[in-house]
């Protein structure tokens, strides 16, 4: 399925370089795994809803495959955190039936002076999971990010990886109990 980042071993500009120059999606696999524990989080901090945030994690992925290619990204993290926001502003508008104005790239770089201590929290909140997540064992890595983002159930996780029902499940109790004791250790 996905390469995950210490698999690849290439930065983000080569990642995207790659896929732009050959479309295959597992670079473009590699490189959102990096930050799908990001996006994760922003989406839950705007849609409230663990549901709705993993589908706007799966629905944004599922972006990526056309919007590399309509724009020049200098800095994935960037523009991915701000993709994130717009995507679930406009779930939001669309809920809601008001018109919320979408949040520009130059206006989130400006409006970090405005609110610096939230969206710091954010980030440094985000990057604690996405680290929790890295240094879970290979196994639980690929099962709790197939569960939870990928939102594959146990059955679908063992056809993928080769382990058995029981196995996943382990892997998956031990590394959300794993994940919670990292989170908690690092805050």
């Amino acid at each position: 399925m996905f390469l995950h980042n210490k698999d690849s071993g290439k930065s983000d500009v080569e990642l995207m370089r790659l896929y732009k120059a050959d479309r295959k999606l597992e670079w473009l696999g590699a490189l959102y795994m990096r930050y799908a524990p990001m996006v994760y989080g922003v989406c839950l901090k705007y849609l409230k809803d663990r549901e709705e945030a993993r589908d706007a994690v799966m629905q944004i992925h599922e972006k990526l495959i056309t919007s590399l290619f309509q724009h020049d990204v200098d800095n994935f993290r960037s523009w991915i955190y701000v993709n994130a926001k717009n995507h679930c502003l406009m779930q939001l508008r669309g809920k809601k039936g008001h018109i919320m104005e979408e949040i520009s790239i130059a206006f989130m770089e400006n409006g970090l002076s405005q609110h610096p201590e939230e969206d710091i929290l954010i980030e440094k909140d985000n990057e604690r999971l996405e680290n929790c997540i890295r240094a879970l064992a290979e196994p639980q890595q690929r099962c709790i990010i197939l569960f939870y983002l990928e939102e594959k159930c146990y059955k679908e996780i063992s056809t993928s990886t080769g382990f058995d029902a029981r196995q996943v499940k382990s892997y998956i109790q031990n590394g959300k109990r794993n994940l919670k004791s990292c989170m908690e250790q690092n805050g």
